[in-house]
């Protein structure tokens, strides 16, 4: 019976790892694809210029598909090695998550007004030549979340040292439309609305996180039974 157990938990196992690195593949065809469109998907921040959507989502797509070839292969062949090298990797990434965490909400406060301040610093980058992806980040946000600026349009005043906006910041837009004074603009910052965004989706985001969590955790536990298939057998039977 034990070992009727372990051999499901073994398939069980191999059958979530080549999800997950099917996943992976995904992510990293994605992240490759934004990479090559990225006039559309860079980073809003000058502080980390490598924190664009792309490398983002590159990054990711590389650790899932590594991590899910791991213990796809360590399940299946039932080799310690890669299945000690899987555990190793899951539980770097479980504590990882679990740092993150703990720092963002004893910091959330200062990681917020941060993170509006850098927001800031890249609005004077909106208008040069070699941050296009900037650009056309900042306009589709605007456009989509009916936004204007990091705390209201008025950033931008600031950042651009004269009194325009881009004219995605416009209720009626048209073109040179943010730099008519006596426009109508988007009254409500881009950071506001993302943060409204974020405590609409919480139940959401949330059932999100403990799925992810659950698989993490399962995987776990099942990399440590396929390891000590031996000692588990001996014992049960």
């Amino acid at each position: 019976m034990a070992r009727g157990c372990l051999c499901c938990l073994k398939y069980m196992m191999f059958i979530f790892n080549l999800i997950f690195w099917l996943c992976g593949c995904g992510l990293l065809g994605v992240g490759i694809w934004l990479s090559v469109s990225q006039g559309s998907f860079a980073t809003f921040s000058p502080s980390f210029p490598s924190l664009s959507a792309a490398n983002m989502v590159i990054a990711i797509g590389a650790i899932v598909m590594v991590t899910g070839f791991l213990g796809c292969l360590g399940a299946i062949k039932e080799n310690k090695c890669l299945l000690l090298s899987f555990f190793i990797v899951l539980l770097i990434i479980l504590l990882a998550e679990l740092i993150l965490l703990i720092l963002f909400f004893v910091y959330s406060d200062k990681v917020s007004e941060n993170a509006k301040q850098d927001l800031k610093d890249g609005l004077a980058l909106y208008n040069s030549d070699n941050n296009i992806g900037l650009r056309n980040a900042w306009n589709i946000i605007q456009a989509e979340w009916k936004c204007c600026g990091v705390i209201a349009y008025s950033d931008w005043h600031e950042a651009l040292q004269e009194k325009m906006v881009p004219d995605r910041c416009c209720q009626e837009h048209y073109q040179d439309c943010g730099k008519n004074s006596t426009n109508m603009f988007w009254n409500r910052g881009c950071f506001e609305k993302v943060e409204e965004w974020l405590d609409d989706n919480k139940h959401l985001l949330g059932t999100i996180g403990m799925v992810i969590l659950v698989v993490q955790v399962h995987l776990f536990v099942s990399t440590c039974l396929c390891a000590f298939r031996g000692l588990f057998t001996s014992i049960f039977s």
